[in-house]
């Protein structure tokens, strides 16, 4: 099931205003809250005051977001890159659902909510009316093994904050591949139309958790077509290599902050709900206009946005498109989130009914976006999967399995009694 959001990770994050992060443990979500009718329709102004609360929060999101992304592009050395770490947070937030102790403890904090529990992650899942100019659909879904079962109240709680529903399939069938990837595809208008190949597809997984998030935003001031001629662009990473790339141009009143390490400037969308800021380092001493762009830190990121006036500018953007391709575990593993990857550490209990030996063994993010004169089209698929391994606790390994040597010794004075081979012979 998908249904319509439109607003940005800081703006989607603000519905956590109901989760009290003062408090230390996980929110309870009871019966009857599992009851209720939770369609929400709202309108979204192109402006809105946050409580100190609801900021704090939108912080810890955004935490994630520029820790993601940092590690993201390590990875990727000099390649663009596009993500959507929202994708990721609603997928893990959602299998979060079924995880306990130290496993949901570090899924929490690598998603940035840490004490104010995995409930303060479900409730990033509001159902917000279309903006014009503009739309996100979010979607997300869970395909079951015919062999295993849910957890009832996991189920529920999935239904309830994440629209998802537990389809059952029979995963040795190869059309339950299909069905994955015709899933994707349908949930980002076509833009993403494979996230799961035959080798990634295990038959033997207990679930695949899918999440989707697809965008399009018409400029509130489009680049004439007319305009845009090719230009030089600097190659990232290189000695000043150049390259011919589609250059739009635009003459606008934007708002636009600088500081010792950036220049932003905000071309909006619509009403201005939705807005793509430019990050161009600034060139100093020790830094060149080919070197590849670090990812700014949270505190850099508000300094900015509070920094922000209307100016008259030249634009210049590039015409582009771009896809990423990534595998999250290592990266997520290198946020502080691992025991949810080894079997017989990590805690689904609350997932499935065999819970023994899950963990996660597929954490897969795809993404794509286009940027012309008319606006932006994004889109982006996580998948999350888990099967059952062997659950015995993970530690070294000692195999007399080859010829050896042996002592018999004293433990008092380590005298030698006897000292022997075994060759198997």
């Amino acid at each position: 099931m998908r249904f319509p959001l439109f607003a940005t990770l800081a703006v989607a994050t603000l519905i956590l205003a109901a989760c009290d992060t003062e408090k230390s443990q996980d929110i309870t979500v009871t019966d009857e809250h599992l009851n209720q009718d939770s369609d929400v329709v709202l309108d979204l102004p192109a402006s809105m005051e946050l409580t100190p609360a609801e900021l704090e929060l939108v912080d810890c999101s955004n935490g994630f977001t520029c820790d993601l992304f940092g590690k993201l592009c390590e990875t990727k050395g000099n390649s663009s890159i596009v993500s959507s770490p929202l994708s990721v947070t609603y997928a893990l937030g959602m299998l979060n659902n079924g995880a306990e102790g130290n496993t949901r403890k570090q899924i929490n904090d690598v998603l940035g909510f840490g004490d104010s529990g995995a409930d303060s992650i479900n409730v990033v899942e509001p159902a917000l009316d279309l903006v014009r100019s503009g739309k996100i659909l979010i979607a997300n879904t869970i395909f079951v093994n015919k062999n295993e079962t849910l957890k009832e109240l996991f189920v529920r709680k999935a239904n309830l904050y994440y629209k998802a529903e537990a389809k059952t399939r029979d995963f040795g069938d190869a059309n339950t591949l299909n069905e994955i990837n015709r899933w994707a595809s349908d949930n980002t208008e076509r833009m993403i139309q494979k996230v799961l190949d035959g080798k990634e597809y295990d038959p033997h997984a207990v679930s695949y958790l899918l999440n989707a998030i697809y965008f399009k935003g018409t400029w509130t001031y489009k680049f004439n077509k007319n305009s845009t001629v090719n230009e030089s662009f600097t190659f990232a990473g290189g000695q000043g290599d150049v390259k011919s790339v589609p250059m739009m141009r635009i003459t606008e009143s934007f708002n636009y902050a600088r500081n010792e390490d950036y220049e932003a400037l905000c071309l909006p969308y619509g009403n201005g709900s939705f807005r793509m800021t430019i990050l161009l380092p600034v060139i100093s001493e020790g830094r060149n206009k080919y070197d590849v762009p670090t990812v700014p830190s949270v505190e850099t990121w508000n300094q900015l946005n509070k920094k922000m006036s209307k100016m008259y500018y030249n634009v210049k953007l590039p015409r582009f498109e771009t896809d990423t391709d990534a595998d999250l575990i290592p990266i997520m593993k290198s946020l502080g989130m691992t025991d949810a990857f080894e079997p017989g550490i990590a805690d689904f209990r609350d997932f499935c009914e065999k819970a023994d030996g899950f963990y996660i063994h597929l954490i897969k993010h795809v993404a794509k976006i286009k940027v012309d004169e008319e606006g932006s089209e994004a889109a982006a698929v996580t998948v999350v999967s888990g099967k059952r391994g062997n659950n015995t606790p993970m530690f070294p390994t000692f195999a007399a399995n080859r010829p050896f040597i042996y002592v018999i010794s004293d433990t008092v004075t380590g005298s030698i009694f006897f000292i022997g081979r075994y060759t198997g012979n």
